[in-house]
């Protein structure tokens, strides 16, 4: 009985040393480190996945750009735009529920780009305790279509484009970018007596020759020497006269 059970007991303990049996003391660490790295894979292989979806959407977006560099976007299949990022048509549904979808997430990234950019630059010369200026301004918007020229050939062709979808987004975004500047102006000492419908008035007025602008720049006829300095001339003297014009305007409830 004795030999039993020493021999029970040395067999318990081979099997403890060596992990097998029931020993608690190196199953125990053994199994939650498998956890641990098995969560550690998990989680990784999620950040994996969904940093490739990250960048299959961009290249769907870049591809478009490219592809609408010298076309209409209503002319663009989704075939196409699927086989220059590199998937399967049926893949692309993995990201946008439509080319129209697409198409709108183009228009809201690039809007949100220029109004963040302009907003920043508002807020740098207010830190500096600076005024902003027709010039300062100018300079603002122009910059930003030289750093993303195809997102703004995009907007100026679709804003009278064949999607109908495209084409609201657009004068959506139009529209918050003119209310932001609105609220902008109704900060400005002169301007403090204006009714929000004015502000908002002046401030359509403002983006829609920024935007008009835009679209000379971005013209053949401004390509060449000069062309570039030319635009902004012509903007700034634009506003210029626009904001003269408001200098002399009289709100509604003063008249």
């Amino acid at each position: 009985m004795t030999r039993t059970g020493n021999s029970t007991r040395s067999s318990r303990g081979r099997r403890a040393e060596s992990g097998e049996g029931d020993g608690e003391v190196t199953s125990r660490p053994d199994s939650a480190s498998r956890v641990a790295k098995g969560s550690d894979a998990k989680r990784a292989d999620a950040e994996s996945r969904a940093d490739r979806k990250s960048r299959t959407r961009q290249a769907l977006l870049d591809t478009t750009l490219d592809l609408v560099s010298e076309r209409s976007f209503a002319s663009i299949s989704l075939r196409e735009v699927a086989r220059g990022a590199g998937i399967v048509p049926t893949a692309f549904y993995r990201h946008f529920a439509s080319m129209e979808d697409l198409g709108v997430t183009l228009v809201e990234d690039s809007m949100r780009v220029l109004r963040r950019t302009l907003r920043d630059g508002r807020r740098d010369l207010a830190a500096r305790q600076a005024l902003p200026t027709v010039r300062t301004s100018a300079d603002i918007l122009f910059n930003q279509v030289r750093e993303d020229e195809p997102a703004f050939r995009f907007l100026i062709r679709e804003q009278h484009g064949g999607v109908a979808e495209v084409r609201r987004a657009i004068d959506t975004e139009r529209r918050l970018f003119a209310k932001e500047l609105a609220i902008d102006l109704a900060r400005l000492p002169d301007l403090a007596a204006w009714d929000a419908e004015d502000l908002e008035l002046a401030a359509d007025l403002i983006v829609t020759i920024m935007l008009t602008s835009v679209a000379e720049y971005l013209d053949s006829d401004y390509r060449g020497r000069g062309g570039e300095r030319e635009a902004i001339d012509r903007v700034e003297r634009q506003l210029v006269l626009v904001f003269l014009g408001m200098s002399r305007w009289r709100p509604r409830r003063n008249r």
